[in-house]
């Protein structure tokens, strides 16, 4: 089974990529979603209830299966994406970005020097890959990915020159705290959302950077991210698992 293979399917412009935002503390569940065949799940220590003590057996629980585990960092600081890589993870998801500078940073946390900034110390993340310890830096520095989220204003006005930043493997619409940021909070039909949103479109397709929006609700809204040029999707595993519930409960209500 190839390793890594996230970054080759971004370079692919015919796949789409499917993730799985997982805001649940499980490697039962983190397990059960990689077994799917889905392309990736997003470990979430932004947003999720995931403390470092879970963060190994969740990305653990993607071995054996083509789901590459990422990780949505708390902050954008190297504490935190050392922490996630050295454990595993075959990428970094990256919170409010907001221009070329901090995308540069971003990219440099995941190559060792000369060519970045992070710290050697594979001791976990070389048995995860199923390599020697010397060896995995020259097979898995590259193969690395790196998402970049764009939630903010200020990433809206930058977005041309973030995406013109080598190593950049993607950016992400994160739409809620986009629409706050813009005080709208969840009004995703207001010009200045759709203002917002169709200028990252734009800059992203223009510059053949893959980009990711979400989470997709139905096949008819699928069908239309792909027409405006989208190639990633995410949903979340609490709200998959929720929805499921409700729907079951709306059978009970309806024959009541």
């Amino acid at each position: 089974m190839e390793v890594m293979k996230l970054k080759r399917k971004l370079t692919d412009d015919s796949k789409q990529i499917f993730l799985e935002v997982c805001v649940i503390p499980s490697a039962v569940s983190t397990q059960a979603i990689a077994s799917t065949g889905i392309d990736a799940v997003i470990i979430d220590q932004e947003h999720g209830a995931v403390s470092t003590d879970h963060l190994h057996s969740m990305i653990a629980a993607t071995a054996g299966t083509d789901c590459a585990p990422l990780v949505r960092v708390a902050e954008k600081k190297a504490e935190y994406v050392k922490i996630a890589l050295d454990m595993g993870a075959e990428g970094i998801v990256f919170p409010l970005v907001h221009n070329m500078e901090e995308a540069q940073k971003c990219v440099s946390m995941l190559r060792y020097p000369p060519r970045g900034k992070r710290g050697w110390g594979p001791f976990i993340a070389h048995s995860r890959w199923s390599t020697d310890l010397m060896n995995y830096k020259g097979l898995y520095e590259d193969r690395c990915v790196s998402i970049l989220l764009i939630e903010t204003v200020q990433a809206v006005k930058n977005i041309e020159s973030i995406c013109s930043v080598e190593g950049v493997d993607a950016v992400f619409i994160a739409k809620f705290d986009l629409s706050t940021a813009l005080g709208i909070p969840g009004d995703f039909e207001h010009k200045n959302f759709i203002s917002a949103v169709e200028k990252i479109e734009s800059a992203a397709n223009a510059a053949g950077v893959p980009l990711g929006g979400g989470p997709v609700r139905n096949k008819s809204e699928f069908d239309i991210f792909i027409e405006r040029g989208y190639r990633l999707f995410a949903n979340f595993d609490v709200l998959r698992l929720k929805n499921s519930v409700q729907e079951n409960l709306n059978w009970k209500n309806q024959n009541s």
